[in-house]
């Protein structure tokens, strides 16, 4: 059984759904939900299988062979039995794709398309660049776990998958860095103006970002062209990793592993953030902040003084506390 859409979307190939056999597909109870009294239905593919060239299954690993990629797929079958209405969101963004590469190019090509670049151009883009470049898909899958594990509101990895504007922002940019790596500025720059129109989130294609990162909640987060962020490093909204005027060059954060950088906070010019370091909310950071240490307020201070500060003996990122030592920076309890 083929899904439905409308026929004011693109016209089918006459080979729909190519990557999917006939059994696979009843075994999808949400197929059940395409209404037959509508006469402008038709069957075809979703808009990542339209006009689409052909990819060598050697180059994807198997649903069985990828754990993630399955939890994913399992995820989104229990999500559509208890909210039907969502069948064809679900079949469209997960469940008629057989690998994460496909899952995501379409996805990201639906978030950021616009009428003057249709969602099927950005879709042969996106998958071109995470099939030639395997290490940006094992960030991603990093990624996704980073924000599983740390974000208490993230209740399945489908869900972050498809509705966390944090995490698509981030694997928009990994794109957009490899583009503006290979000379492509042009089109690297247009995807970070779409990420920020989209997501309110402005990372220059230029910035260089590890694996495992959490952008919580996101909105507001702006980052240069020179900055680095290490592995591990979580990053609340409204943070601001930035340049301290019009100097040029190599003028921007470099943000160590682990580190954990809170709400509204300002990290200001070339300064180095330590490894498993954390930044208070609201901070703004002129000056180098050494590994494992807390730095808060304005201009930010290191807790427990620079010659002796109170050192961190737990990774930051991970455990998400952003207020031990921190209150021990005012003379009177805050309550």
């Amino acid at each position: 059984m083929a899904t439905c859409v409308h026929t004011s979307r693109a016209e089918p190939t006459k080979n729909c759904d190519s990557d999917r056999s006939q059994s696979d597909h009843n075994h999808y109870r949400y197929m059940n939900y395409c209404r037959p009294s509508f006469s402008d239905l038709v069957p075809c593919a979703p808009i990542s299988q339209i006009n689409q060239k052909p990819v060598n299954s050697k180059e994807f690993v198997a649903d069985s062979e990828d754990d993630l990629w399955s939890k994913m797929v399992k995820e989104a079958k229990s999500d559509v039995e208890q909210e039907p209405i969502l069948s064809n969101f679900y079949y469209n963004s997960i469940l008629s794709h057989k690998c994460f590469e496909k899952a995501l190019a379409n996805h990201l090509a639906a978030k950021l398309s616009f009428s003057s670049l249709n969602s099927n151009t950005l879709f042969d883009l996106f998958l071109s660049v995470l099939i030639e470049n395997r290490e940006i898909m094992k960030d991603v899958k990093e990624d996704l776990r980073a924000v599983r594990e740390r974000d208490p509101a993230c209740i399945s990895y489908v869900q972050c998958f498809l509705n966390f504007k944090g995490f698509l922002a981030c694997q928009a940019h990994r794109i957009g860095h490899k583009l503006w790596s290979q000379g492509r500025k042009i089109l690297a720059l247009m995807i970070q103006n779409r990420v920020s129109e989209v997501f309110a989130v402005d990372i220059h294609p230029g910035a260089k970002i590890g694996r495992g990162i959490l952008f919580d909640h996101a909105t507001g987060v702006v980052i240069g062209e020179t900055a680095v962020i290490g592995n591990n490093v979580s990053i609340l909204h409204n943070v601001t990793l930035g340049g301290t005027g019009k100097t040029c060059g190599d003028r921007h954060p470099k943000i160590g592993d682990g580190v954990l950088i809170g709400a509204g906070t300002c990290v200001l010019g070339n300064v180095k953030i330590g490894d498993g370091a954390k930044i208070g909310a609201g901070s703004v950071v002129l000056k180098e902040v050494p590994p494992r240490t807390t730095a808060v307020g304005n201009p930010a201070r290191l807790i427990g003084g620079k010659e002796n500060p109170i050192r961190l003996d737990k990774i930051p990122s991970f455990t998400m506390d952003h207020t031990s030592h921190i209150t021990q920076w005012f003379d009177v309890p805050m309550f």
